[in-house]
């Protein structure tokens, strides 16, 4: 089972001190995180793409490629590409040319986005949301699996025999579909017979069973193995010293993020109770002592049949040091213990 992080190299005000970290700031801390993930033996690290101010990460590419110079083995993959504004073409070959760079560590987590300021931006309307994916995935994998394309769409000129490069190191990229709650989304990945990256970041994460079936259902149905398909889960959380100290370190500044994203009052937003109830075994907050950690990860693979999970530590823009012992206890407490369990359970 891989094990992981992934950040949205958010950039908000520091509810303690009020300062906002420059985007060139906030950049470096992001390489050092990969780098240190790398150095404690974890597996992945994925970057989102967002196009407004609170965000540093545009182009997960090159933050990526950055990384890719100064670590050796872990997997660099975006959280996700929001690929129904993107044009594809540019999407495989940017992260192709990561590839080369990483020798073979390039991956791409495609989704619609949570957010779609990237629409006006890119002169796309978003009524046409879905139609978009739909066509633009078509198209990703068409330039994935043949060096040479003919394709026809509605809303990208079309290839004629074009070749395409360059090529990536490895035979193919890895794509996989980011998935929030949306039934849809869970089936269009399993008739690809792409793997799966479900989000889950708020409630009791039993109420995404369902997804996962239905993934797996689909994929059967459309002539995919099941059994060789894969699923991820990505979620909040954080290690540390105690259950108290990750919710002490965390909670101020998820509160400030949500409050940010969403515009809503400090009254709108969970309480302190309510976010420390997400600390139970159901609950989507995967926080707590590396014990703690461990146990929920291994729930949620023996709930979904996850082969990858992924951590978000850093919602709002928690100090660094405090992110990065974080990492360090996931590589070098977490990640242990889970795969010894995951070790015995197979003997």
């Amino acid at each position: 089972m891989e094990l992981g992080v992934y950040s949205f190299a958010e950039r908000i005000a520091d509810p303690t001190t009020g300062k906002t970290l420059s985007p060139q700031e906030r950049l470096k801390e992001i390489v050092e995180e990969i780098e240190l993930a790398d150095q404690v033996g974890l597996d992945v690290y994925g970057l989102g793409e967002h196009h407004r101010a609170e965000f540093a990460a545009a182009s997960p590419a090159v933050v990526l490629a950055a990384a890719a110079a100064r670590t050796s083995r872990i997997r660099l993959s975006s959280a996700v590409t929001v690929l129904s504004s993107s044009d594809p073409v540019r999407v495989f070959q940017d992260f192709a040319t990561l590839d080369l760079l990483s020798d073979g560590r390039a991956e791409i987590m495609a989704g619609r986005g949570a957010f779609t300021e990237s629409f006006p931006l890119f002169g796309f309307n978003l009524s046409d949301y879905d139609e978009l994916f739909d066509e633009k995935l078509r198209l990703l994998l068409a330039l994935n699996s043949s060096e040479r394309v003919s394709w026809t769409g509605r809303h990208r000129p079309a290839l004629r025999d074009q070749p395409v490069h360059p090529r990536p190191a490895q035979a193919s990229l890895p794509i996989w579909v980011g998935v929030g709650g949306t039934p849809s989304s869970a089936v269009r990945a399993g008739q690809s017979g792409l793997p799966l990256a479900l989000g889950i970041i708020a409630g009791d994460v039993r109420r995404f069973a369902p997804l996962a079936e239905l993934y797996r259902q689909a994929a059967e149905e459309a002539g995919h193995n099941s059994e060789a398909l894969r699923v991820s889960v990505n979620a909040h959380g954080f290690v540390a010293d105690s259950a108290e100290e990750a919710i002490e370190k965390t909670y101020p500044y998820t509160q400030k993020a949500l409050g940010t994203f969403l515009g809503l009052p400090a009254s709108s937003l969970p309480s302190r109770q309510q976010y420390e109830s997400e600390l139970a075994l159901p609950g989507a907050l995967v926080a707590g002592t590396p014990e703690q950690v461990a146990e929920k990860i291994l729930y949620q693979r023996e709930l979904f049949g996850i082969d990858r999970f992924l951590m978000q530590m850093s919602v709002g823009t928690m100090p660094h040091a405090d992110v990065m012992r974080s990492i360090e206890l996931l590589g070098t407490q977490v990640a242990p213990l889970v795969r010894s369990e995951l070790g015995s359970i197979a003997a």
